[in-house]
Parts: C-alpha cells; sequence; structure tokens
C-alpha cells in the first residue's frame, strides 16, 4: 500500500498529487494535439481536462490494492512549472506487476525529467508494493519514450505487430520490464 502523506522529490523535480489549480497547466499540456500524438485520446477541451483532472483528484491519489493506480503531478522545483504527470498502475491479480506512464510538456523533452520522475515510482512499484516485475507499454514509434524506459534499466521485451487499432489505425506496440532482482542489481 501507499499513500502520499508529503510530495516527493527528486534532484529537480516535486512529484505530488494533483489539486485543482492544476486545470490550467494539465490544459495547455493536454490540449496539445502533438501531446497526444502516440496517446489513446486525442487533444482535450478544457471540460474534458477539468473532468480528468476531478477523476484525478476522486480516485488516483494512492494505491491501496492490486487495481489502483497513483497520478502525480511532474513539478519542476526551479520554477514550480506543472510539467507533466507521471502514473503507476498496481496491475490486479496475484502476478505482483505495476505499470509506469508518463506525459509532458514539449518544452521539456530531452531533458531527463520524465526519466527523473519515473525513478521514484520504481522503488515505489518495488519496495511499497512488493512488485515482481514494473513494465512500461509505448506506441512502437515513440522512441524517446522507449529511451527513458531504457534510461530507467528495462529491457524491450515484446514488440506486438498492429496489437492495438487506435485514432483509426492498426498500430505496434511495445513492451519493456524490468524485475525486481535487476533493479537491485
Amino acid at each position: 500500500m501507499f499513500h502520499p502523506t508529503s510530495p516527493i522529490e527528486t534532484e529537480r523535480l516535486v512529484l505530488r498529487v494533483h489539486v485543482p489549480e492544476d486545470i490550467d497547466s494539465l490544459y495547455e499540456i493536454r490540449s496539445r494535439p502533438d501531446v497526444n500524438t502516440y496517446l489513446y485520446s486525442e487533444a482535450m477541451s478544457r471540460a474534458e481536462v477539468q473532468a480528468k483532472l476531478d477523476e484525478r483528484i476522486a480516485k488516483f491519489s494512492k494505491l491501496t490494492e492490486p487495481g489502483d493506480s497513483l497520478l502525480l503531478a511532474i513539478v519542476r522545483k526551479d520554477t514550480g512549472v506543472l510539467i507533466g504527470d507521471v502514473s503507476l498502475a498496481w496491475l490486479p491479480g496475484d502476478h505482483r506487476q505495476a505499470e509506469i506512464g508518463y506525459v509532458l510538456h514539449p518544452d521539456h523533452y530531452g531533458q531527463g525529467f520524465a526519466t527523473e520522475a519515473c525513478q521514484p515510482l520504481l522503488w515505489i512499484a518495488f519496495e511499497d508494493l512488493n512488485a515482481h516485475r514494473v513494465r512500461g507499454r509505448l506506441d512502437a514509434r515513440n522512441t524517446a519514450s522507449a529511451r527513458v524506459l531504457e534510461k530507467l534499466g528495462m529491457r524491450k521485451e515484446a514488440h506486438l505487430r498492429e496489437n492495438e487499432f487506435v485514432k483509426d489505425e492498426w498500430t505496434d506496440e511495445i513492451e519493456y520490464a524490468i524485475l525486481i532482482r535487476e533493479w537491485t542489481a
């Protein structure tokens, strides 16, 4: 079980639960078509982002049991600006698995922020949730996201051809993962 009672700090970032005041920053991110290129959703309206934010605040602020997800805002320490979000899903079942995900504003791509934000989530998955394996899944065309997972020590386990029908086209999906024994090595 994991329930963040205070923000998680890294060298350059603060990871915290979402608050109602995040609406403007989240809208700036989620309304951009380029951010949504490899996601399941299209660019969102302000009302859609508000509904998602309300849901995050109500349902995704702690990990109590398998099936729960934690979504945290990524905030730069130096500017106080919300630059994206990161997620940890505690997968249901008896297999002790979790999944990480992340979305950043394009102005903050290529600076190591996604990797830095995901590192504490791996720690939570392995240390607090006792996960055996943590995975990350992505659209095969998203090479930048693949590099993030590789920097986290994950290895490519599968390339699923035309695995999902997303935005009117068949897309390939790649799965990366890391085992607890690899993480502690």
